[in-house]
């Protein structure tokens, strides 16, 4: 649903969670104890089969509170984006601030976003913040702090380097998903998407303060490889999330025009060129038909071409080099 623009800007927290029992309640009390009046609180399940959504229900059921409170839990598991699109139609609000169901939102999150957005004439349609580091015990240990997004003025920016972000303290207008419409199942990194939509529209801003706590260990979480197969298995699903996102950021910037197409380009064009080789390794019939890809993947490097071809038809001849780093973990 789409709105127009209000004298105080309307805002909603988005809190999607998805096997999230154990976190989930530390992240309805921050975003039940938000200091902003009247705020959206949608509380949205992605078909989790453990008792998240039992959990929102309970905490739902209880609150008396001056926020709006809504429950949703999805038929099926749509994925982060996909969950974070269907969240945002469900409110009406201009400020959409995600939150994640192992996070937790310090309690001035969303006033300090809306003052400003308002002390940058609404023009912004991104900010971000910087997050508390917080372990799976609950305690804290740094602070992250994601690159300052108003550094980025274009696309052109972008193409030359690109922000180190943290989707779990940022919140979007609803300008983004107006114009460039919801993000599709298979996006994972809606936060990059979402940056790059915003450095192409009315630009994003960073607050240089605390916005969140980020529970270390979450679905982003890096982990530590031990085998050839856990590469295989994370690159295989890379790639399915890659050959969906690359497609979409190269379709959006089709809609800023031009010059947003000849800044980018030349730096997604060959990503998405070497994840459809990717793609194409792993769903070759057989080692000839693979070898004959290889061969013709020529705007692909020939050091990807080869490694893909082991990993697809041969990952046991990475199995020494693993056995030795498990080794040399263990002493």
């Amino acid at each position: 649903m789409t709105s127009g623009v209000s004298a105080t800007p309307r805002a909603a927290l988005l809190l999607i969670a998805y096997r999230q029992a154990a976190t989930i309640d530390a992240a309805i009390d921050g975003a039940f104890a938000q200091d902003y009046p009247a705020l959206d609180i949608v509380l949205s399940d992605d078909a989790s089969p453990d008792d998240t959504f039992a959990r929102m229900q309970a905490r739902a059921a209880d609150y008396r509170g001056s926020h709006r409170v809504r429950l949703n839990r999805n038929p099926r598991n749509l994925g982060i984006g996909a969950h974070l699109s269907h969240a945002a139609s469900l409110t009406d609000a201009e400020l959409l601030f995600v939150a994640a169901g192992d996070d937790v939102s310090l309690p001035h999150r969303v006033s300090r976003c809306v003052a400003a957005w308002e002390a940058h004439g609404r023009r912004p349609d991104l900010i971000a913040g910087w997050v508390e580091d917080l372990d799976q015990a609950g305690r804290v240990h740094d602070v992250l702090r994601p690159s300052d997004l108003a550094q980025w003025q274009t696309l052109a920016d972008w193409a030359r380097e690109r922000p180190y972000v943290i989707g779990a303290a940022q919140c979007w207008t609803r300008r983004l998903l107006d114009r460039f419409g919801g993000l599709p199942e298979g996006v994972v990194a809606e936060d990059l998407v979402m940056v790059f939509r915003a450095i192409g529209s009315g630009g994003a801003i960073t607050l240089p303060e605390p916005l969140v706590r980020y529970r270390r260990g979450g679905i982003s979480r890096r982990v530590r490889t031990t085998s050839a197969d856990e590469v295989v298995r994370r690159l295989r699903a890379n790639n399915r999330h890659a050959l969906v996102e690359l497609p979409l950021m190269l379709g959006d910037a089709s809609a800023m025009g031009p010059g947003a197409v000849a800044a980018v380009e030349p730096v997604l064009a060959p990503q998405l060129a070497r994840e459809r080789f990717i793609a194409e390794m792993f769903g070759a019939a057989s080692t000839a038909a693979a070898w004959r890809a290889v061969r013709g993947a020529t705007p692909v490097p020939w050091g990807v071409r080869l490694r893909m071809f082991v990993y697809a038809r041969a990952p046991w001849l990475l199995a020494p080099v693993f056995g030795l780093k498990r080794a040399l973990r263990r002493g």
